[in-house]
């Protein structure tokens, strides 16, 4: 069964492909690995990819701590009990925090990342809008600040299948995991979703990173996180939260043909 104990929980995963270096997708808040069906099968074609649902997230467990340090432990030790390391960590939002994480934890699990549209780095005007979620989602009508945000991540071009999509699935998602998670990466001491706290964390990051993002401005930001030679980010103007969806052919060659090329070491 496709099922693994990890840590103080049990995570659902799919194991698939072969070829090295494995991929490791790793999903976003209030979402599932189903996120990447746009990229499994073009994946699997070349690599060997396991693709997770995060503690508390689609048919995992929830249970304990849901930091993005936690979530990479619980990945740490599926990457380990499946001798799959080292891998490419493929990580969206949170799930770009949690891939980061991982790399900085446990490098020697970690080839190389791919960053999309990562939920760390923030500051000003988005700073101000995670802080205005955070309170409404502890507020008194929450399933309402849960729809607007989710709204207000979605692109002038987004399909509204998708939309619908994004909005339920999040719905469907255990309330204190849906607050919790998007808290711990933005609050306390041990955070590093503000960009205060990302640009000292995030350059714990030895290996090859390609970042990928709709905003130009935090494109060239990320860019200055960098520090391997082979790294490289871009900018997808017009797309929302979810560009490997919206772009999905587009996205998959990117990431397909940066990974072949990956330097040794």
């Amino acid at each position: 069964m496709p099922f693994a104990e990890v840590n103080d929980g049990t995570l659902f995963y799919t194991d698939e492909g072969n070829g090295v270096p494995a991929v490791l997708p790793i999903h976003g808040w209030a979402c599932d690995s189903h996120d990447w069906s746009w990229q499994l099968d073009a994946f699997a074609t070349h690599h060997r990819v396991i693709a997770a649902d995060n503690r508390g997230h689609g048919r995992s467990a929830p249970t304990g701590d849901y930091s993005s340090r936690s979530f990479a432990s619980d990945l740490a030790c599926l990457v380990e009990t499946l001798g799959a390391g080292p891998v490419v960590a493929v990580g969206h939002s949170i799930g770009g925090a949690i891939a980061s994480a991982l790399a900085v934890e446990y490098p020697s699990l970690v080839r190389a990342l791919v960053v999309v549209d990562p939920g760390y780095g923030v500051f000003g005007a988005r700073a101000a809008f995670i802080a205005k979620v955070l309170e409404g989602l502890r507020g008194s009508s929450p399933v309402q600040a849960l729809e607007d945000t989710f709204n207000a991540l979605e692109g002038p071009g987004t399909p509204a299948a998708l939309r619908t999509w994004h909005r339920r699935r999040a719905l469907g998602t255990a309330w204190d995991v849906v607050v919790e998670t998007l808290a711990r990466n933005y609050e306390g001491d041990e955070q590093f979703g503000q960009r205060a706290e990302a640009e000292a964390y995030l350059r714990g990051r030895r290996c090859p990173v390609l970042a990928i993002y709709s905003d130009p401005d935090r494109a060239a930001w990320e860019a200055t996180t960098h520090l391997h030679s082979y790294s490289r980010h871009v900018a997808w103007e017009g797309t929302g939260h979810w560009p490997h969806q919206e772009r999905a052919d587009e996205f998959n060659t990117l990431v397909l043909e940066w990974v072949a090329q990956l330097p040794e070491g």
